[in-house]
């Protein structure tokens, strides 16, 4: 039996910075929603990750700590508020992602559009990574993405294959390579990541490692799994931060030009350094 007491390398102080410009436009952020405790190093990197949408997704994850449930209708302010906040956060990077939203007829996918047209416009400086839903798969809609041309496209595989369909609710291993691939084809910067400590074996994530450089990513964060409620499925292991140095260096002998392997490192961790990849 795996102890569940929480090793020290993962215990840490949340910050308690707060993001003016995001309250007053009622924004979400997932640096907030997902109690990230990276995010006072992000914000002064000038990097933050907006959560589009709403706070209600359609699926229920079983690591997933977002509110599940039938969303409320999409903001037609939510670009321009994106956009302005970005500008007032003087922001050198902008990371934005979204629930997934299966209810609507596109799925979300001109919302996706708008927001980054908006942001581009106003802010033409700022790089801007998102970080995509599967989109069930329609690749007519992920290339309405990639057309806005943001400057690199995330979407993440989570886990290892063997333990997609417990831990997803709706998307699965293959869709997602294939969304990966669409994007590494485009000739956009694919991103993609995985938690670690849900049970899954050495060999499956060099063989997810593998799986996801013949896709063409070219950036992989590797993180802790950490169980955000009781509702969420359980932390099958503590994983040694020396561990995680190991997947780092393999993931680099691999080729990936970025590795973020750590057990506090999150989707959108140093992400600014991952807009080049040369």
């Amino acid at each position: 039996m795996v102890s569940r007491r929480k090793p020290e390398w993962l215990k840490v102080k949340l910050p308690q910075n707060n993001l003016a410009a995001v309250s007053k436009y009622r924004l979400h952020t997932i640096c907030t929603s997902g109690l990230c405790p990276n995010r006072s190093e992000c914000w002064g990197c000038g990097t933050a990750t907006f959560m589009i949408g709403g706070d209600i997704c359609t699926r229920a994850c079983k690591f997933c700590n977002v509110k599940t449930g039938r969303p409320t209708p999409l903001d037609p302010d939510e670009p321009e508020n994106i956009a302005v906040s970005v500008n007032s956060l003087r922001l050198k990077h902008a990371v934005i992602t979204s629930v997934d939203r299966d209810d609507l007829p596109d799925l979300g996918a001109l919302h996706w559009v708008a927001v980054i047209k908006a942001v581009k416009a106003k802010n033409p400086t700022t790089t801007m990574e998102v970080l995509i839903p599967d989109f069930q798969g329609r690749k007519e809609l992920i290339y309405l993405i990639l057309d806005a041309h943001p400057e690199v496209v995330s979407h993440n595989l989570e886990t290892v294959r063997r333990l997609s369909k417990s831990v997803r609710s709706r998307a699965t291993y293959d869709v997602s390579l294939a969304v990966i691939r669409q994007i590494a084809d485009y000739g956009i910067v694919a991103k993609s990541g995985i938690m670690l400590g849900l049970g899954e074996t050495r060999d499956e994530i060099i063989e997810t490692m593998h799986d996801l450089r013949e896709a063409g990513c070219s950036v992989m964060t590797i993180g802790q799994y950490l169980q955000p409620s009781k509702a969420n499925i359980e932390v099958s292991e503590y994983v040694r931060p020396e561990i995680f140095s190991e997947y780092q260096r393999i993931g680099k002998e691999k080729g990936f030009a970025h590795v973020e392997s750590g057990p506090l490192v999150r989707s959108s961790y140093h992400a600014e350094r991952h807009v080049t990849i040369n």
